[in-house]
């Protein structure tokens, strides 16, 4: 398995568009990201740790 994700792949598996994705990367937001030439990789174990830094737990507090 490729330890990276492209654009097109981190767009399908979050369900948003490679637009947003671009907007968060000039906002700031999102996981972190490395621009590799004209192209941008998300590195897996950075999606999974911003994915787990977005969990709310179910009486609504950010989980630990």
């Amino acid at each position: 398995m490729d330890p990276h994700l492209t654009c097109e792949q981190l767009s399908a598996r979050l369900g948003i568009s490679v637009e947003t994705l671009s907007y968060w990367r000039r906002h700031q937001k999102g996981p972190a990201y490395m621009p590799i030439g004209r192209h941008v990789r998300y590195r897996i174990e950075d999606v999974l740790a911003w994915e787990q830094s977005r969990l709310v737990t179910p009486d609504g507090r950010a989980a630990a």
